[in-house]
C-alpha cells in the first residue's frame, strides 16, 4: 500500500462556491500560476504518485455552503483518479481543511476522534482535538489554554483485506511571525508561536501514546511546520516539535527516516519537502516540513519512503512533465511511504 501526505497551496482557490473546479486562465492562489495550470499540475502529480490514500493538507474549504468532500471527489472524477472518496474531520475557519482522499477499492476511512470534549476551561490529558488543552507554556505556574486552528484528522482505517490501523493527519501551527514589523515584534511573535506549536505537539504526542499503549498500528503524517535546527528559538526551548512527536526518552518511538537523518547527523545534507520564495530578492528557501511517521510495528515491515522533489529526486527531475507539474501544483512536494499492510 502507498500512503502520501501532500500540502496543496491554496487548493481552495480552485473551486467556486458550488465546489466546481475552475479551470480558467485566472490567477490561482499561487504566485504567477493560473487556476488551469495548477489544477492540471495537481492532476499530473496525483496520477504520478499513484497513492492508495493521500492526506491533503490545505484541502478545500467546508462551511455552510461548501463541502471539502464534494470538491475533492469532483476533482478526482474530473481527472479520472482512482482516489475517488474523501473524508474530513472537524472543519476549521481557515479555508484550509485536512482531508484524506483515498481509493475505496483498497480501504475505507472513518473519522474517529478520541479524547473527551472540553468546555472553555479545557483539559490537561489529551482532550479531543477540537477542544482546549491546558498547559503551562511559559513556566509561570499558570496554565495556558491552547487550541488547534486546524484540528488533526483522526481516522480509523480498514483495508480491503481486513487489516486495521489508525491515521492522524496534522497541520501544526506555523512559527512565522506574520504581521511583525519590528525586530522586537519578530522575536516576540516567533517565541509565542513556537510555544503554541510545541504545546500542540505535546497534546498530539499524548494521543500517540494512547494509541501505542492500546497496541494499535499508527501513521502520523502531514505538515508540521518544523524540523530540528530550523530556527534559533529551538535553542531557547531545547527541542523541536518533531522530536516531541516522534518520542523522547523511554517513549515508544515513531519512525521517519528523513527526520532521523537530521536528528542523528545534523551536518548531513538535509532532505527537503518544500520550496518558498523569500523577499525581498525572491531567492528560494528549501525546508523539511512534511513527514510520514509510523509506529514500531509498521516500521518493522520495512517501509520505503520517498520525497517527490522536482530537483532532488532523479525520477522527478528526469521527467520534465512531472517536474513542471510539481512546481506548478504547490510550494510543497508529496511524501510517500510504501508499506505492507
Amino acid at each position: 500500500m502507498r500512503i502520501a501526505t501532500y500540502n496543496v497551496e491554496w487548493f481552495n482557490g480552485l473551486f467556486d462556491d458550488d465546489d466546481r473546479l475552475i479551470e480558467d486562465g485566472g490567477w490561482s492562489g499561487r504566485q504567477d500560476v493560473t487556476r488551469h495550470d495548477q489544477a492540471h499540475g495537481l492532476a499530473r502529480v496525483f496520477a504520478a504518485i499513484d497513492a492508495d490514500a493521500v492526506m491533503i493538507v490545505e484541502a478545500p474549504d467546508t462551511n455552510r455552503r461548501r463541502s471539502t468532500v464534494r470538491a475533492l471527489e469532483g476533482f478526482a472524477a474530473r481527472f479520472g483518479l482512482r482516489t475517488g472518496a474523501a473524508v474530513i474531520g472537524f472543519p476549521n475557519d481557515t479555508q484550509q481543511e485536512i482531508a484524506l482522499l483515498y481509493d475505496p477499492a483498497v480501504l475505507t476511512a472513518v473519522h474517529d476522534p478520541k479524547g473527551d470534549e472540553t468546555g472553555k476551561k479545557g483539559a490537561t490529558d489529551a482532550p479531543r482535538f477540537d477542544g482546549v488543552f491546558r498547559i503551562d507554556l511559559d513556566i509561570d505556574a499558570t496554565l495556558d489554554l491552547v487550541r488547534w486552528s486546524k484540528p488533526p484528522l483522526e481516522l480509523a482505517v480498514t483495508t480491503a483485506t481486513g487489516a486495521r490501523f489508525r491515521m492522524i493527519g496534522v497541520h501544526a501551527k506555523s512559527k512565522a511571525p506574520n504581521g511583525a514589523r519590528t525586530a522586537e515584534q519578530v522575536m516576540r511573535l516567533g517565541i509565542e508561536n513556537r510555544r503554541k506549536q510545541l504545546a500542540q505537539c505535546i497534546w498530539l504526542r499524548q494521543r500517540i501514546d494512547q494509541n501505542l499503549a492500546a497496541g494499535e498500528d499508527l501513521i502520523v503524517l502531514g505538515d508540521f511546520n518544523d524540523g530540528p535546527g530550523l530556527d534559533e528559538y529551538e535553542r531557547l526551548f531545547g527541542r523541536s516539535s518533531i522530536e516531541i512527536v516522534m518520542g523522547e526518552g523511554d517513549a515508544l518511538p515513531l519512525v521517519d527516516p528523513h527526520a532521523h537523518l537530521i536528528l542523528s547527523t545534523p551536518l548531513a545534507a538535509v532532505p527537503a519537502t518544500s520550496r518558498f520564495r523569500i523577499p525581498p530578492d525572491g531567492h528560494y528557501l528549501s525546508a523539511l516540513l512534511d513527514y510520514i511517521m509510523v509506529s514500531p510495528g509498521l516500521a518493522a515491515r520495512q517501509p520505503r519512503w520517498m520525497i517527490w522533489h522536482p530537483f532532488d529526486n532523479p525520477r522527478c527531475y528526469d521527467d520534465p512533465t512531472l517536474r513542471d507539474a510539481l512546481l506548478m501544483a504547490s510550494d510543497h512536494f508529496p511524501v510517500t511511504v510504501d508499506i505492507d499492510i
